[in-house]
């Protein structure tokens, strides 16, 4: 198997059923990935795991594939998305209204329900129903929620801004995009990002017993791999490319500065190549 061979671990037959029990139609290189996962778990037991990658980059797919894949092992596992804990559509608002008109927009830190997402980590462990919150983004708002049983073995938080950290003053002075610099000339709204990041999803992280990023080529990666992702939506719901390219920037700062610096604290950093297959892998050293 390819990717166990990169990251030097070794295949045994364990990992080959958990493989070949995976749906035939998602991507290869994932099925072989999620197993490996799946069984490298098995063995540590991680309680908590964060799985973040830039828009585009597969953390869905991979998630889906780990929950089956765990339950090939004997591990039940629960995937969480770090989108389903958007603030509602009325909550962004008193925040754009309060603080600043970009926090209308979900995405960056600042616009999730922190402390939700960390009481529904909690409870997943234990014996007892967990109501999971759903946000439907074609409406751009909350959806109800989903109820599970637990306890799981393992919960992973999946995310574009997992396990991110904050900048420093001098990053924050200077506007990366034309977004920033006509709407944020004065830093309000990259601030309190960064605030939100050092304060509720700091604590989040840290409750992460492992963290696997996927990191892209770059961010016109990102922005073709968004596109794409449109083309499955209803059409009335689709942005185009110019409306992608101004949605992009709003996560365009953290997006480089996780390229930039989670390789050195991920546990695991997966590197993908232009055509979304993985190119490497690479474990931290302690």
């Amino acid at each position: 198997m390819k990717i166990a061979r990169l990251a030097g671990s070794k295949v045994d037959s364990a990992m080959t059923r958990c493989f070949e029990a995976l749906d035939p139609e998602a991507p290869e290189d994932y099925r072989q990935l999620a197993a490996m996962l799946a069984c490298d778990w098995k063995a540590s037991a991680p309680s908590r795991v964060g799985l973040a990658g830039g828009q585009g980059a597969g953390k869905s797919t991979l998630g889906r594939l780990i929950e089956s894949a765990c339950a090939g092992v004997g591990l039940r596992a629960c995937v969480l998305g770090i989108d389903d804990f958007y603030l509602s559509d009325s909550a962004r608002r008193v925040l754009a209204e309060r603080v600043h008109p970009l926090l209308e927009t979900r995405g960056p830190p600042g616009t999730h329900d922190m402390a939700q997402c960390c009481e529904v980590m909690e409870g997943l462990v234990r014996a007892a129903p967990v109501d999971i919150p759903v946000f439907d983004k074609g409406i751009d708002d909350r959806a109800g929620t989903r109820r599970v049983r637990g306890p799981f073995d393992v919960v992973v938080l999946e995310g574009w801004c997992v396990g991110a950290g904050p900048e420093g003053e001098a990053a924050l002075q200077v506007p990366v995009n034309a977004l920033e610099a006509e709407l944020d000339p004065d830093g309000t709204w990259r601030r309190y990002v960064n605030d939100a990041l050092a304060g509720e999803y700091a604590r989040v992280w840290q409750s992460l017993a492992q963290l696997v990023f996927l990191r892209v080529p770059g961010l016109e990666a990102v922005r073709r791999w968004r596109l794409e992702q449109e083309q499955t939506r209803p059409r009335w719901q689709r942005l185009d490319a110019a409306e992608i390219d101004r949605f992009v920037q709003h996560y365009e700062r953290l997006t480089r500065a996780m390229l930039a610096t989670l390789p050195e604290r991920a546990d695991l950093t997966v590197d993908l190549a232009e055509d979304h297959s993985i190119a490497s892998l690479s474990y931290r050293v302690p």
